[in-house]
């Protein structure tokens, strides 16, 4: 089991972008897929066709959301997700942090946090 930390910056106001991460409605425009999602602690949620699911755990409106990742076969442990998001300059300064990623897919996580999850909101917040 790996670990994986990175800071994003995403052109948006936090309040903004916790909107984004949160709502149904506004996921599907930024990911084009649609999506199951509630504030609701201990609700399940689908994003991305059901690339991603799993269970929210924990919000704080505008600043944090935890959830847990489901990923094929049971963990050894939960694999969970902590976005934080802090105000920058810029907009808001996005801390991810996803701990217990199996080892297998390590690579494809960190490919798909980068290369689609935060691309898609970086160009979503860009073209507004």
């Amino acid at each position: 089991m790996k670990d994986y930390k990175k800071y994003y910056i995403i052109s948006s106001a936090p309040e903004e972008l916790y909107i984004a991460l949160t709502n149904p409605f506004t996921i599907q425009l930024w990911s084009g897929d649609p999506a199951t999602m509630s504030t609701e602690p201990d609700s399940e949620f689908s994003i991305f066709d059901g690339s991603i699911e799993g269970r929210n755990i924990e919000f704080e409106e505008g600043k944090k959301i935890v959830q847990e990742w489901y990923f094929g076969d049971e963990p050894e442990a939960p694999s969970i997700v902590t976005l934080k998001l802090h105000p920058h300059k810029e907009g808001t300064s996005l801390e991810l942090k996803h701990t217990n990623i199996p080892d297998e897919a390590y690579d494809d996580m960190v490919e798909g946090w980068n290369e689609v999850y935060m691309q898609a909101l970086q160009d979503f917040f860009e073209e507004e």
